[in-house]
């Protein structure tokens, strides 16, 4: 009987290889199959190219219905791993959060798949300490509400009117996101930083306000991470354009 594989569900950090942990970089080195997400960094992946890897793109387009896609990821996992190979499962930033590792471990362990959990580090304080902004400050900040862009108005309606705010996915919904915050209470002059293409070379800053940081970003295709709070104000004290 064929000795079964094993899958590592590993993080990939923000997007500069150079932030990606060692643990990381030895697998994707030691690794029979790398299954990687539309969030890994081109960087990353021309590493692995580089390094001769069989590399497959699981990513979900925009045309993808969702979970059909997630089963066809969850089946290539697990039919590798029965395989006996190594398979290291590559999602940007950590594969815990906003990301469906969750879901693909209870998938592996229900099918008693041996898996391994190896955490990346996160966009969420990686991109903004790379533009400058401090996501706590003793004077500025001592609470973060970290959520996704979602369009839902009743969940901005809730959101604290001090403290830092992190915005994962949030570049198609941010006009309406902050009409909401300012509808929910929040001063329509609260800085706003829009950082695209975090921790790449192409990493861009946009800076502004709740009540204009819409219009200064429309022009924005990449990948981004929204900052609302007063710790944006920190990054011009740093020195940072």
């Amino acid at each position: 009987m064929k000795k079964l594989g094993k899958v590592y569900i590993v993080g990939a950090g923000p997007g500069d290889p150079e932030l990606m942990t060692v643990k990381a970089m030895r697998l994707i080195e030691e690794a029979d199959i790398i299954l990687y997400d539309k969030l890994v960094g081109n960087q990353i992946v021309s590493l692995i190219k580089k390094l001769g890897k069989n590399a497959v793109y699981v990513g979900k387009n925009s045309g993808d219905k969702g979970m059909n896609r997630q089963r066809e990821i969850n089946e290539m996992m697990k039919n590798f791993a029965l395989s006996g190979k190594v398979v290291v499962r590559l999602k940007g930033g950590d594969p815990f959060i906003f990301g469906r590792g969750g879901i693909e471990a209870e998938f592996l362990v229900k099918e008693g798949i041996p898996f391994e959990i190896v955490p990346g580090v996160s966009s969420i304080n990686s991109v903004p300490a790379c533009a400058g902004i401090p996501l706590t400050h003793p004077k500025l900040s001592s609470s973060i509400l970290i959520v996704t862009g979602r369009d839902d108005v009743e969940e901005w309606k809730n959101a604290p009117l001090s403290g830092t705010i992190v915005i994962l996915m949030g570049r198609d919904t941010l006009k309406n996101i902050c009409e909401n915050l300012i509808k929910a209470g929040r001063d329509p002059s609260t800085p706003v930083a829009v950082v695209e293409n975090g921790t790449t070379p192409n990493q861009k800053v946009i800076t502004g306000i709740l009540r204009d940081i819409a219009e200064k970003a429309r022009n924005v295709r990449g990948p981004v991470i929204v900052v609302v709070g007063n710790v944006v104000k920190i990054r011009e004290n740093l020195g940072f354009e």
